[in-house]
């Protein structure tokens, strides 16, 4: 291992060429000055420089090392300052879940505004649903995560930030019958074929649906189940059944699909959360504080 010290020494006799100038430059005497030389000589069995009565030139040997050199003392100059912003949330790696129906929302401008903030953090994202997030947590592949959950049911054991919450709207096809008039009693939708998302992806939404179906006396007829929103429109749009999703999902502009809102007291709500473990680095603190802000603004 070399050690600093003597091989800043050496990069500025490298500079001068001259014992008497670089030992002026590093406020010491000549003697030490060469004696921090040749101990960097025999430490690495090369001759560095050729001496001459009034001057000194580098060797090949001497050339590698200050190049090397050069590059080992500034990475080393940059320790504290990387250290400083590791522990400050300025730096370092954030591995990011989402669901797919948080980047119809503002998600994609947090995280732009996020970048611009903290170049120095790694962002990595993850689109996945919560199974998928929930697990990736266990094994330490995530760090944060968005995802999407009945009003109150957010996944136990996480610190978590509210950052939407949205009425469910009813996705049907364009030439759907009954969505023809400019009224359709939501008794008749209930009777529809349904296309929803599997339970174990949103399993306190899966139920909120449910339980809104049953508590109007009706039974959900579940003719396809998918687990990505585009897919759901995609089947809506095929005449293949209704589906309720997120008001956001409205951004999803697909041929052949529209999309019917319903009074918020009959249809239930779905929240978006960003959930982080208590024992999170600084960089998901600083992620957590400036989604906070945004959400506030």
């Amino acid at each position: 291992m070399i050690e600093l010290r003597p091989l800043r020494q050496f990069l500025v006799l490298a500079e001068e060429l001259h014992f008497g100038r670089a030992a002026e430059r590093l406020h010491m005497t000549q003697p030490p000055l060469s004696l921090a030389v040749q101990k960097l000589e025999a430490q690495l069995g090369v001759t560095l420089l050729e001496r001459g009565k009034r001057a000194v030139a580098l060797t090949a040997a001497g050339q590698a090392l200050v190049e090397a050199g050069a590059r080992l003392v500034e990475q080393a100059d940059q320790v504290p300052a990387r250290v400083r912003a590791a522990a400050s949330g300025e730096a370092g790696r954030l591995s990011l879940g989402f669901v797919s129906t948080v980047g119809y929302g503002d998600m994609p401008r947090w995280l732009r505004l996020f970048r611009e903030a903290l170049p120095e953090v790694q962002l990595a994202l993850k689109e996945a649903t919560l199974d998928v997030q929930l697990h990736g947590f266990d094994t330490g592949v995530l760090d944060a995560g968005f995802v999407i959950h009945a009003p109150g049911a957010e996944p136990a054991g996480f610190e978590r930030l509210i950052v939407a919450r949205e009425p469910l709207v009813l996705a049907h096809a364009e030439d759907w019958a009954l969505g023809q008039g400019t009224r359709v009693s939501l008794a008749e939708v209930l009777r529809q074929p349904l296309v929803v998302f599997p339970r174990e992806i949103a399993p306190s939404l899966f139920d909120a649906l449910l339980g809104f179906y049953r508590a109007h006396g009706a039974t959900p007829h579940i003719v396809q189940e998918a687990i990505q929103m585009q897919t759901i429109v995609n089947l809506v749009s095929g005449g293949m059944g209704v589906a309720w999703v997120p008001a956001s999902v409205c951004a999803l502009q697909r041929p052949g699909v529209r999309y019917r809102p319903w009074p918020r007291a009959q249809v239930p709500s779905c929240d978006t959360s960003l959930i982080w473990r208590a024992d999170a680095s600084p960089v998901v603190r600083r992620f957590v504080a400036h989604v906070r802000e945004q959400v506030k603004g």
